[in-house]
């Protein structure tokens, strides 16, 4: 075993490969032949490592890349993976010139953005492949519909840009089962898509996120973006409700991330011993704690304090107290064969047991999105489960 890459490690993220490729694999059979698949991996692949989750979807067969900044495009086309990137959010001025350099396309919606990219891609004699994203009724990001064709007239005025796309978001797609607010959002793309494609006719179409292609079929078009689904979470009860509506079944996501960390000291508080900072838990019998090196600075969320659990040796400690910034406490007087280092598990399965993100998330009361995506970037991202046809370090 001294070759664990788990040896020596406190805390640590696995992430299921065979569960990654399946969840991609079960959005691919829900398209049409001919519609890109595009792999959202922003915000450090919401939370289970950009490196790790890109590799593993290249092999698979992901169509391209979306991310959030100018730094994740730069480290994703690092990996040369082969696949385009697509740069979602906002691009400053003066990174212009590292867009072009990574080759990443732009998401382009403020005509200042399209002369800092015409300017840096002229001054490196190349092509910058750029999205419009329209606003349709998020009110975030995007070109009203009055500002679509004078913004089209300057980027087409402009030789080192290529309309490459047009896109748009849903803003209640995933919270309702009742989709007419998504469906006159779609409405509006449509319309806009069509006046930016009579001038632009190779401007790919691309709106449907997870939700959307697990819901709605008439948004698929060229390309979709996944991304919560691609990690085996549902977006939300109501797009799972949503799916069982429509398909009788629901689309077999599989978890793919498990967190664990290792039990660092086992002691013992007396009846009636307080137990954390504010004295919020007092003992009620002698009680076995497990004390271990994770807290809210590494993602674990404080809010879980006196009601979250671990799993440790396949079954349920309560966390007792509050969380610290580093450390958390659990009750293993139940457990009385859980020893020092022992693996825990924050997030995953463990035996017949299991804490889904989505539980943790309710705990929480925020979304899924919100608790794996705030994990620690610089815990160790270490891939399992591997097929045996995949050789690549991915860990």
């Amino acid at each position: 075993m001294s070759d664990d890459p788990r040896n020596g490690l406190l805390t640590w993220i696995e992430i299921d490969e065979q569960a990654l490729v399946d969840n991609i694999g079960g959005f691919r059979r829900r398209l049409a032949p001919g519609v890109l698949l595009q792999a959202v991996v922003k915000s450090n692949a919401y939370g289970h490592g950009l490196e790790q989750v890109s590799r593993i979807a290249a092999r698979c067969g992901a169509d391209g890349f979306g991310v959030h900044t100018v730094e994740e495009a730069e480290a994703l086309a690092s990996l040369g993976l082969g696949r385009p990137i697509l740069i979602l959010g906002y691009i400053a001025r003066a990174h212009a010139a590292r867009v072009v350099g990574s080759a990443a396309e732009a998401t382009v919606y403020n005509p200042e953005t399209l002369e800092a990219l015409s300017a840096a891609a002229a001054a490196a004699g190349k092509k910058i492949r750029c999205h419009l994203k329209i606003e349709t009724g998020v009110h975030r990001q995007g070109i009203p519909a009055e500002e679509i064709d004078p913004f089209l007239d300057r980027l087409l005025s402009l030789p080192h840009l290529i309309p490459a796309g047009v896109s748009t978001h849903f803003a209640n797609i995933e919270d309702t089962t009742d989709h007419s607010y998504a469906m006159r959002q779609l409405e509006a793309f449509r319309a806009a898509a069509d006046r930016v494609r009579s001038r632009a006719p190779g401007a790919m179409r691309h709106c449907a996120c997870s939700a959307a292609v697990l819901t709605m079929r008439e948004t698929f078009f060229e390309m979709v973006r996944v991304g919560i689904g691609l990690y085996g979470l549902w977006p939300s009860k109501e797009t799972l409700l949503s799916c069982l509506l429509e398909d009788a079944e629901p689309a077999p996501l599989r978890q793919v991330m498990t967190w664990k960390a290792r039990i660092a000291q086992i002691k013992s508080a007396a009846a009636g011993a307080y137990i954390g900072y504010g004295c919020t838990y007092r003992a009620t019998r002698p009680t076995r704690l497990a004390v271990l090196p994770i807290g809210y600075a590494d993602g674990y969320d404080r809010r879980l304090s006196g009601i979250g659990h671990l799993l440790i040796r396949g079954r349920r400690a309560p966390v007792l107290g509050r969380i610290c910034m580093n450390i958390v406490m659990a009750d293993v007087t139940d457990i009385p064969e859980a020893r020092l280092e022992d693996e825990a598990v924050l997030i995953g399965r463990q035996g017949a047991e299991e804490i889904a993100v989505s539980q943790v998330a309710q705990q929480c009361n925020t979304i899924a999105y919100e608790i794996v995506a705030r994990i620690a970037p610089q815990i160790p991202r270490l891939v399992v489960g591997r097929r045996p046809a995949a050789t690549e370090d991915d860990g």
